[in-house]
């Protein structure tokens, strides 16, 4: 039995003590329990149900949250030239869920995405709120989900994208949450304004099946 269902419980207990202060002999007026006694302890059961309730609440709402990690990182030094992927970095050990970030050199107006390639050889767009990436001041970076088994290798792909194929991948993956389905594109499906910027290997860590 959870905490919450305890303190639950113990609130109607409570409230059930609370109505029998109320209750006596309709011709003594006797009382069971002293109505000084019960009125405190039925706003007590009260406050011990709401409680019980929203924390109940709230625990459920955190195991459903997703825990984000994030993998090793590379430190750049000097101008940054061209997209590259700086976190996780090439043979890393990710978790199911994960910040994968970034830079951009000064200038740069198309999108950032972010695409896995698991085993079965299909690819798997990444968006950020379903809007591509998040950038700025030269950094992006986009929340990725693995869904493998443990130590299945993945390469995670950067691509740069115009608006075309950026709308492409953010309709695609509208359609795949609308259809509760996640076929992953095949190489041909790629659109022709996505280019590949940069390309690692990365590995699960534990078993992401089923995970959400």
């Amino acid at each position: 039995m959870s905490a919450q269902l305890l303190i639950i419980l113990v609130g109607i207990f409570l409230i059930g003590v609370s109505v029998l202060s109320s209750l006596g002999k309709k011709n003594s007026g006797a009382q069971l329990i002293n109505p000084k006694v019960g009125i405190p302890l039925g706003v007590l059961g009260v406050l011990m149900i709401i409680y019980g309730s929203y924390t109940s609440d709230v625990a459920h709402v955190s195991s459903q949250m997703e825990q984000i990690t994030r993998g090793n990182k590379v430190e750049i030094e000097g101008t940054v030239n061209s997209v590259k992927v700086i976190s996780p970095v090439e043979a890393d050990s990710v978790d199911c869920r994960i910040l994968s970030m970034g830079v951009y050199p000064e200038g740069h107006e198309k999108a950032i995405w972010v695409v896995l390639k698991p085993s079965d050889e299909k690819l798997y767009p990444q968006s950020h709120h379903t809007n591509t990436s998040y950038k700025r001041d030269g950094e992006w970076q986009v929340v990725t989900r693995f869904g493998g088994d443990l130590e299945e290798k993945y390469e995670l792909i950067v691509y740069e994208t115009d608006a075309s194929a950026s709308q492409f991948f953010s309709t695609t993956i509208q359609d795949w949450k609308n259809q509760q389905s996640y076929p992953g594109l095949e190489d041909a499906d790629m659109p022709e304004g996505a280019t590949e910027v940069d390309r690692i290997n990365v590995y699960l860590r534990k078993n992401c099946r089923g995970v959400h």
